[in-house]
């Protein structure tokens, strides 16, 4: 099955069956699906070549008998067939009474070969009975193997062709589509109006407008449905893998629509070699969403991560690499709307994942409501259908923390004493009693090398071994400008101002 991976093509032909087969079941039918037809087709091509190539030929047997002008195949030869051009009678006393044939291979080279022999042979003990090869591989079995390269292969094809039209992972004729109107779209905003925008699926929608056609099928409604919506800018589609779910774009909140300041993130050009062993494993440990892609995190129904700054400011959660395997990430929508459940109370948020910015939006009250620190612990599980957003929770006892104070242009830290109920990483703690106590000092192009000197020289006004530790700083530059762990690190080896003490501790302005 190996050769489908190797060899897979999408021909004209190829784009010809499918749309014929998606005109004959009138219905739209997945990438996956169109993939599985085209393979079955394919099959059965080359079983009917087969059958034509072996057609009225025999199998050759050493024991049996064969006429001038009989077609034979050998199966010891991978099947290659040859017409018998002459039979004499053979000679060799060991063998007994025997025939020898002559087999001319489409005139490429004549070969003997013995018949009739009485005497055993290892071939005689084929079957018998005269018969094709098998192909290799059912239809679902090389789908399985080589959908890596099919899929992509046959849907770029598809792009190309222009004659199919992909719509929420379904493709169709364009020609055939259904006419929705203007009427019909208004009806579909009225609809979704109703609930405070949706989101609604498209089959409840096709039904509560009373749908778009008398006489054509449902799904092909949906599908016609579907490309209207995707094509006005009034509806977004917010649905997670394999559901297609709309909503009103008017009633979408303001941070889906356009990223927080705070976290968007003005890429960091900076040397990776810079960085030790130790610093990359310390990066992969903080798991910051905007780290360079590393291995894979294995996926789980539940992970615990600590809320840095402009998360614990924007209401959000980091969309990182262990986090895409709680979340749905849809790769066909930009944003998808989800339900968030409070762990301590059961209260439920109206969540949305933001995939091109890597976040997810709807936390705000719950951060503020359980008063939690900047570098709490969070916990996130699925739940069914569900995210459930928790922390490690305990009687509120009075600890000193870091409080972020405004300071002119920039910010200062001071340690004071703050009642917190929940567990937190003692190196990432922040404290703000204000949301916004920061803002004006927040200015995401401001170069890294003089936010990190800034947060240094008021960091160890405070340290009385005068030391900082490289995830403190992380988690206090984050204050002034979004940046990676990996990004503060380079800067931190690069700088003079900063020597390197050992265990991830830094001395700074030595």
């Amino acid at each position: 099955m190996r050769q489908w991976a190797d060899d897979f093509t999408v021909t004209n032909d190829d784009l010809e069956h499918l749309t014929g087969l998606l005109l004959e079941r009138e219905t739209p039918l997945s990438i996956d699906e169109l993939a599985h037809a085209l393979i079955a087709q394919r099959l059965e091509l080359l079983a009917a070549a087969e059958r034509e190539r072996f057609k009225d030929s025999r199998m050759y047997n050493p024991a049996q008998t064969y006429e001038v002008g009989q077609k034979v195949f050998f199966p010891q030869e991978d099947y290659t067939v040859g017409t018998v051009t002459d039979v004499r009678a053979g000679d060799n006393p060991e063998y007994g009474a025997f025939k020898v044939i002559a087999v001319d291979f489409d005139g490429r080279s004549v070969r003997e070969f013995a018949a009739e022999l009485q005497s055993y042979h290892k071939l005689s003990d084929m079957l018998n009975e005269d018969a094709a090869p098998q192909l290799a591989g059912s239809a679902d079995e090389i789908f399985a193997h080589n959908r890596h390269v099919i899929v992509p292969t046959l849907e770029e094809r598809l792009r190309e062709g222009g004659d199919l039209v992909s719509v929420a992972g379904k493709w169709f004729s364009r020609d055939l589509i259904l006419e929705v109107n203007e009427g019909h779209l208004n009806l579909a905003e009225a609809v979704l109006y109703t609930i405070e925008g949706g989101p609604m699926s498209t089959e409840r929608i096709v039904t509560e407008i009373g749908g778009v056609s008398d006489s054509a099928p449902l799904e092909l409604q949906i599908f016609s449905v579907n490309d209207a919506l995707n094509r006005d800018p009034r509806f977004d589609e917010v649905g997670p893998i394999n559901t297609v779910m709309w909503y009103l774009r008017t009633f979408e909140p303001p941070e889906v629509l356009n990223t927080p300041n705070v976290l968007k993130y003005n890429e960091i050009d900076y040397d990776v070699t810079l960085l030790s062993n130790e610093q990359r494993a310390l990066e992969i440990e903080i798991d910051d969403e905007w780290s360079p892609d590393g291995e894979s995190a294995e996926a789980g129904d539940e992970v615990t991560l600590t809320l840095n700054y402009a998360h614990w400011r924007a209401g959000t959660l980091p969309l990182n690499r262990k986090m895409q395997a709680i979340f749905p990430t849809a790769r066909r929508t930009q944003r998808i709307a989800v339900t968030l459940v409070d762990g301590q109370d059961g209260e439920t948020y109206s969540g949305w994942v933001v995939r091109p910015d890597r976040y997810v939006f709807g936390l705000d009250k719950f951060y503020r409501k359980h008063k939690l620190p900047i570098g709490a612990f969070i916990v996130v599980r699925r739940d069914g259908d569900r995210i459930v957003v928790d922390f490690r929770a305990h009687r509120p006892r009075t600890e000193w923390v870091r409080v972020i104070t405004p300071k002119a242009s920039l910010v200062s830290f001071e340690e004071e004493r703050r009642s917190i109920g929940a567990e937190y990483d003692e190196l990432l703690i922040l404290w703000s009693d204000e949301v916004n106590a920061a803002d004006s000092a927040y200015n995401g192009k401001r170069p890294l090398n003089q936010a990190l000197r800034a947060v240094a020289a008021e960091l160890t006004r405070n340290s009385p071994q005068g030391t900082l530790h490289a995830k403190t700083l992380y988690s206090a530059v984050n204050v002034l400008r979004r940046a990676s762990p990996g990004a503060v690190f380079a800067t931190l080896n690069d700088d003079p101002e900063f020597q390197y003490v050992g265990n991830h501790y830094w001395r700074f302005g030595a």
